[in-house]
């Protein structure tokens, strides 16, 4: 215990502690994706989230030094593409950079141009409503422009550094 108005030690985090630690918590993959006179562009995003229904609105996070953020961020619009089960190679290969990202990925225009990938468990058309200080990252509102899904397919999910749940050893 100590005296009343004494400052506590600011207690530092290990990145590499916190990584593994928050790594148990199963998250989704998406695809962040547009269309430009280029080529379509993309990439893959773990901090993803559903913020507000009033107006519609989506969060997610990317980090600070990507590239690719910022050509969707000048664009405005883009579409959120969810993995599916067994869509590990296209997360994959839409978190490398210096790559044709499209290279063998089928896709067709969601209703406002952005690619949707073929196969995903769901899509979100939206364009940037706000962007806040996230630290290395950025976290990101989007508006809900339009959306669909896949009803007969299961997401892909990251847990613990790998794709899919690690299963308890039964016995």
């Amino acid at each position: 215990m100590s005296a009343p108005g004494a400052e506590e030690p600011q207690r530092i985090v290990d990145p590499l502690v916190m990584r593994d630690v928050l790594g148990h918590f199963a998250s989704g993959v998406t695809v962040l994706t547009a269309d430009t006179a280029e080529g379509p562009i993309g990439f893959t995003c773990q901090s993803f989230s559903s913020l507000s229904l009033d107006p519609p609105l989506v969060a997610f996070a990317p980090a600070r030094t990507s590239r690719t953020w910022a050509q969707l961020r000048a664009l405005g619009r883009f579409c959120i593409n969810v993995l599916a089960e067994g869509q590990d190679a296209v997360s994959q290969n839409f978190a490398r950079s210096g790559t044709d990202k499209f290279a063998g990925v089928p896709w067709t225009p969601s209703p406002h141009g952005s690619p949707v990938l073929d196969d995903v468990v769901a899509w979100i058309d939206g364009e940037l409503w706000a962007e806040y200080d996230g630290g290395d990252h950025t976290i990101v509102v989007a508006r809900v422009l339009d959306l669909g899904a896949s009803a007969d397919r299961r997401p892909l999910l990251f847990h613990r550094g790998s794709y899919g749940l690690l299963h308890r050893a039964e016995g």
